[in-house]
């Protein structure tokens, strides 16, 4: 499957019903204690409405039945649907905190990347490597934004990923654990990328931890979760997924001072403009500089 069809599978879509799967090893942990509790969920709904319908039905008062008194204040009774409810609740809690711990374990990643959320665009820094660079709204979605003779229909015709494109996407790589630590220059941001599973707050003068490792290639988009000023809402993220080869001979040009850009991902048009880009980006690096 290409990963351009992953990354689509993995972003919220419309009417979207239960909770997405994601592609980080954290977004499935979240799905499994989810899909656990979902289940725990719906086998009692089924056995508490279950028995209401039946006794509705079996004793109703048009056939003549009459209450039962004998179980009014049982001790047993009231034991049984007291332990009941522990046991369901250890049963979901030893699992779901097992999980919660590892979503901020942090140690043994392979590499750090730096967060900084400003108005109205992001900073990222590659700890150790020497590269950063800035994040922002693409000039298109600006363009667009600022037309008011344009209806939804026709921005959406015009650009289809309208509002979540940037002019630099963070590069990361799949199947390796990254650490980011996160803060901010000016007011509150949180960085969010749903098909991660997790979102965590810039704050000025402060420092969070988060960890993430993709398990899919592919381009994830998220925004700003945090309502941070007028432009709050142009404020997007995109994290471009690729293998660690490519991303080693990416993060070596970008030392160098001439990365080939990033290729968006959609269609085959997008395909091939990303496989010419990744073509230039390992001749690049593996030009010596000078």
């Amino acid at each position: 499957m290409p990963a351009a069809v992953l990354a689509q599978a993995a972003d919220p879509q419309r009417w979207q019903l239960n909770m997405g799967k994601g592609v980080t090893a954290t977004s499935h942990n979240a799905y499994e204690a989810h899909m656990l509790a979902l289940v725990v969920c719906i086998g009692i709904g089924l056995v508490v409405f279950g028995a209401m319908a039946y006794a509705m039905f079996k004793f109703r008062k048009s056939k003549g039945a009459v209450p039962d008194t004998s179980l009014t204040h049982s001790m047993k009774l009231e034991t049984v649907w007291t332990i009941i409810p522990i046991i369901l609740l250890v049963v979901m809690a030893v699992p779901a905190t097992a999980k919660l711990i590892a979503i901020y374990d942090t140690r043994e990643a392979e590499m750090t990347v730096k967060v900084t959320g400003a108005q109205w665009m992001w900073k990222y820094e590659y700890l150790g490597e020497g590269v950063e660079f800035t994040s922002r709204l693409d000039r298109e979605s600006d363009r667009l934004r600022q037309d008011r003779s344009l209806g939804r229909a026709d921005i959406e015709q015009a650009h289809p990923n309208y509002l979540l494109e940037v002019d630099n996407p963070l590069v990361l790589p799949t199947n390796t654990k990254i650490r980011f630590v996160l803060t901010a220059d000016d007011v509150i941001h949180s960085w969010w990328v749903p098909a991660f599973g997790w979102k965590q707050d810039a704050i000025p003068g402060i420092v969070n931890e988060a960890w993430t490792e993709i398990l899919e290639p592919g381009v994830y988009r998220g925004q700003c979760a945090e309502l941070c000023g007028k432009d709050h809402g142009f404020m997007p993220i995109v994290v471009k997924a690729v293998p660690r080869e490519e991303f080693d001979a990416w993060l070596a040009a970008r030392k160098a001072g001439n990365a080939a850009p990033v290729a968006p991902a959609g269609g085959e048009e997008g395909e091939a403009g990303e496989a010419e880009a990744t073509a230039q980006t390992i001749s690049a690096a593996a030009t010596p500089a000078g």
